[in-house]
């Protein structure tokens, strides 16, 4: 079905790259409904990589200064940050004689999670447009929105949660869960969500929030809206009190921070930090309140993180506070049964990785907020990364980002492509868009 006018250019892919990347995204319900999706988003990584490898190592000095790889220096400091990951994994397992079967699966998993949070971004020197994740993903939110009846009768007419689960889960993975055609799940405390292609409803909160502000900067009116709708839907569908709260906030936060430059909105944080002074006591009471409210909306949720929060803290700064315990270790009844080092992605790396592992990720973190936060002042895609990074970081508090970044992937693309950046690529305005 094509949304375009005669006028414009259909966006296709123009090289291998972008045909990987065009086709891994918009193919997603296709590889969910073979369980395939965290394969695809696990692999993808790594064959991009070798594309910057092959490319990097055959090109000269005849080769033309476009097509020429160069990795920007922020980029090599998540390669080293991630390469830091790895060795406080084996220190870690070597700490806890965990045994060599231990690590290797161990480090398998950090071949899939960690370091795409390395591999992607590096894509990002490619020759890839924007522009093509950007539509693509305003494919996967009009899939959404096509199957949204029966996500919505599926429930009602006390259909099966699951489905099946794929044969595809013999390759190894955390769980059946990233395996499984689901239509919906029952939550512990009894509530319906949807999930999706995703493991579980949260992260399809944090997906809805990258697609969110990916199709944001889409540049064709109907494909836009489609984009637009669709990832709203699935932040709600999920019921997760995050997503939604990220939906609302980030854009606020990008168009302030990329917008420092301009004197009116200097003098207008400058006028707000005033009254807020002011209002402080108001003001906290208010957050106060809307802590508590934002709690009692899923107490059983909150109260389970919570104490799995107090576990992996204490547990770290009392047993392995250097180089973790290398592994999540079951957690008692009172958290039921989760894993010691899940839901919180600081808490876990400091359980699991200890205080290097925090900060493998965290210098990263800051270092690549300070680069987009001044490239975001000029550039357009530069701000789209910077809204990315501000998810990644709200998600921290939630999620572990290592496990889900097989879904997020397109968003560290975009954060890739705005590390190198001159001004080659535009996209929509966020003024004109908010």
């Amino acid at each position: 079905m094509n949304l375009d006018k005669p006028s414009k250019i259909t966006i296709q892919p123009e090289n291998f790259p972008e045909k990987l990347v065009w086709y891994g995204m918009i193919w997603t319900y296709g590889f969910y409904l073979i369980g395939a999706t965290y394969i695809v988003g696990s692999v993808l990584g790594v064959i991009l990589g070798f594309c910057l490898a092959l490319q990097w190592w055959l090109q000269t000095e005849e080769t033309p200064p476009e097509d020429r790889i160069s990795i920007p220096l922020i980029t090599w400091v998540w390669i080293i940050g991630m390469l830091v990951m790895q060795v406080a994994l084996v220190v870690g397992h070597l700490d806890y004689n965990l045994g060599t079967g231990m690590l290797i699966k161990s480090s398998i998993g950090w071949a899939k999670g960690w370091a795409g949070l390395a591999l992607y971004p590096l894509a990002g020197c490619l020759k890839i447009r924007p522009q093509i994740i950007y539509r693509a993903v305003c494919v996967i939110c009009f899939h959404t929105l096509l199957i949204s009846p029966l996500l919505i009768i599926a429930p009602i007419l006390h259909l099966p949660e699951i489905l099946y689960v794929s044969p595809l889960k013999a390759v190894g993975g955390p769980g059946n869960t990233f395996f499984d055609v689901s239509l919906y799940e029952i939550d512990f405390d009894g509530s319906i969500r949807q999930r999706l292609f995703t493991p579980w409803g949260p992260a399809l909160g944090f997906v809805a929030n990258v697609y969110f502000i990916l199709a944001l900067q889409e540049k064709n009116k109907k494909w836009r809206l489609f984009g637009i709708i669709g990832s709203i839907f699935m932040g709600n569908i999920c019921k997760s009190r995050l997503a939604l709260i990220s939906l609302i906030l980030t854009p606020v936060v990008i168009f302030f921070c990329s917008r420092l430059t301009r004197p009116i909105i200097l003098i207008l944080m400058g006028v707000g930090s005033t009254i807020a002074g002011i209002l402080s006591p108001v003001i906290f009471m208010a957050l106060d309140t809307f802590k508590q409210k934002f709690t009692e909306a899923r107490a059983d949720s909150s109260r389970v993180r919570r104490v799995l929060k107090e576990i992996a803290g204490y547990r770290w700064r009392t047993e392995a506070p250097i180089w973790g315990h290398g592994v999540v270790e079951p957690g008692p009844h009172v958290v039921e049964y989760m894993p010691i080092g899940s839901h919180h992605t600081w808490y876990g790396l400091l359980f699991m990785r200890g205080i290097v592992g925090f900060f493998a990720l965290a210098i990263p973190m800051i270092l690549s907020l300070l680069v987009l936060l001044v490239k975001a002042q000029t550039e357009e895609v530069a701000r789209a990364g910077l809204a990315i990074l501000f998810i990644l970081f709200l998600y921290t508090f939630g999620e572990n980002l290592d496990i889900l970044a097989y879904l997020y992937w397109p968003g560290l693309i975009i954060m890739g492509i705005a590390f190198k950046n001159k001004n080659s690529h535009k996209s929509l305005n966020f003024k004109e868009q908010i």
